[in-house]
C-alpha cells in the first residue's frame, strides 16, 4: 500500500483520473464529492473492480466541519492520511467581473480557496512530523488563469488560483522541515465539464487554435504530473508549481 489519498472533487474531470490513477499505483483513495453521489459511487466501482479499496464521501470543502468530519472519515475507514490532491474547485458562469453576481464570487473564492486552506490544515494537523505524523504530500490544482488572468470571462477564479500559489510557496517552505512536500500543478485547458458548466460548452473547440500544443488536455494528462509530485521520484521538489499547459 502507498498510502491514504484524499481527491477533493473528485467524482468528475481531474479528480475522477487522479482517484483512478492513484489507486492503480497503490494508494486507498477517498474520492470526496460535493453534489454528485452517482458520479462518485461511478469512480469507487471502478476502482474496487481494478482490485483497489476506495470509498465515497460527500463534504463541502468550503465549510470547515465538513472538512473535519471528512478527515476524520477518512481517519476511521482508511488511516490517516498521506496524500491530499486540493482538485475541487468552480469557475462560476462567465462574465466580466463588473456584471458578475455577487454569489458566485462568494462561492468561488470559498471553494477554490478557503475550501484549499482547511484541506492544508487538517492534513498538516495529521501530516506532519511536528504533530506526530509520518510526512506526506500535497497536490494542490492551480490553473495557468493564474498568470493569463481570465479577462472576460472569469477573473474572479483566476485571483484565486494566484492566491493558491502563494499559498503552495508558503505552506511549502513552512513544513519543509517537517516531512511534508507542497507542490501544485497549474493546467490550461482541460477537456473536462467545467468550460459547459461556465456557460462555454465550445470554449475548447473554438480556442483550440491559440494552444501551441493544437489541442486540449484530457483528465489523465494531468493526473500523470499530479500523482510524480507525490512520489518517491519527487522527493526533492516542494514549492514548484507545474504548468501542464500545452505551451501556452
Amino acid at each position: 500500500m502507498t498510502g491514504v489519498m484524499i481527491v477533493t472533487g473528485g467524482s468528475r474531470g481531474i479528480g475522477a483520473a487522479t482517484a483512478r490513477l492513484a489507486a492503480r499505483r497503490g494508494y486507498a483513495v477517498c474520492v470526496n464529492y460535493q453534489g454528485n453521489a452517482e458520479a462518485a459511487e461511478s469512480v469507487v466501482r471502478d476502482i474496487a473492480e481494478a482490485g483497489g479499496r476506495a470509498f465515497a464521501l460527500q463534504a463541502d470543502v468550503a465549510v470547515e466541519a465538513e472538512v473535519l468530519r471528512l478527515f476524520d472519515s477518512v481517519d476511521r475507514e482508511l488511516g490517516p492520511v498521506t496524500a491530499l490532491v486540493n482538485n475541487a474547485g468552480l469557475t462560476g458562469h462567465f462574465s466580466r467581473l463588473d456584471e458578475a453576481d455577487p454569489e458566485v464570487l462568494r462561492r468561488v473564492v470559498e471553494v477554490n480557496l478557503l475550501g484549499v486552506l482547511w484541506c492544508c490544515r487538517a492534513a498538516v494537523r495529521r501530516m506532519s512530523t511536528r504533530h506526530g505524523g509520518k510526512g506526506g504530500g500535497i497536490v494542490n490544482l492551480s490553473s495557468a488563469a493564474a498568470s493569463l488572468g481570465s479577462a472576460n470571462t472569469y477573473v474572479w477564479y483566476a485571483a484565486t488560483k494566484g492566491a493558491v500559489d502563494s499559498l503552495t510557496l508558503g505552506l511549502a517552505r513552512e513544513l519543509a522541515r517537517e516531512g511534508v512536500r507542497v507542490n501544485a500543478v497549474s493546467p490550461g485547458y482541460v477537456d473536462t465539464e467545467i468550460h459547459a458548466a461556465s456557460g462555454l460548452p465550445d470554449r475548447i473547440e473554438k480556442d483550440a487554435h491559440i494552444l501551441p500544443i493544437g489541442r486540449a488536455a484530457t483528465a489523465e494528462e494531468i493526473a500523470g504530473p499530479i500523482l510524480w509530485l507525490l512520489s518517491e521520484e519527487a522527493a526533492y521538489t516542494t514549492g514548484a508549481i507545474l504548468r501542464v499547459s500545452g505551451g501556452r
